[in-house]
């Protein structure tokens, strides 16, 4: 079986409590000593084995390995990862059997994470994802107080468009948030704007 690590807590003494999440289920796994192993960290992709499904106590991991990616050892690359995955884990919360959607959509952006800006794939990922739960606004009114937009916007969180002085917060271009909703590509986007993209989507899915 394969998931990304999504939530990590210590239990007793150096044993660990893992969310895993898979193509179908968001599971808890228990591993015993799990705070000496390397592979069960934030966020790894990991292969295993389960034992004790059936019983009254927790299910555990055993036969760990870990499916490794070369920017792995890029700090800065790997902190901006673990503010991604901590998203899945709130937004998931509760759940306990997901869409493939959610595991493809980890497993594509950690694919092409070391090849682009790693804020750029969060955004688009975002934008795909917003378009599977039909969440994404790119109506011309303004959330707040439901006038049509200007030619500059602001995001509230989940990319909500409204007028800057509605929530007083920085401008965007509409033309192009437009434009990035209905291709799903941030290309045209500096780096400085997606920063801003960035931000929003770290308020939560």
């Amino acid at each position: 079986m394969k998931g990304f690590v999504i939530g990590l807590h210590r239990a007793r003494n150096e044993d660990m409590i893992a969310l895993v999440l898979s193509p179908t289920e968001i599971r808890s796994y228990y591993r015993f000593f799990g705070a000496r192993h390397s592979i069960l960290q934030l966020g790894h992709l990991i292969d295993f084995e389960t034992e004790g499904e059936q019983g009254h106590f927790m299910p555990r991991l055993r036969s760990l390995s870990h499916m490794g990616f070369g920017w792995l050892h890029d700090h800065n690359r790997v902190l901006v990862w673990h503010n991604f995955v901590n998203r899945f884990r709130d937004h998931l919360k509760d759940l306990d059997t997901v869409e493939r959607f959610y595991y493809d959509l980890l497993l594509d952006a950690a694919l092409k994470w070391g090849r682009q800006n790693p804020k750029r794939i969060v955004c688009e990922s975002y934008i795909e994802l917003l378009k599977f739960e039909g969440r994404l606004h790119h109506e011309n009114f303004c959330h707040i107080c439901e006038t049509p937009l200007g030619e500059q916007v602001a995001l509230m969180q989940a990319f909500i468009p409204a007028h800057t002085e509605c929530i007083y917060a920085p401008p965007l271009d509409k033309e192009k948030l437009f434009r990035f909703f209905e291709s799903g590509r941030a290309t045209h986007y500096e780096d400085s704007e997606i920063e801003y993209l960035y931000e929003v989507v770290m308020k939560g899915f």
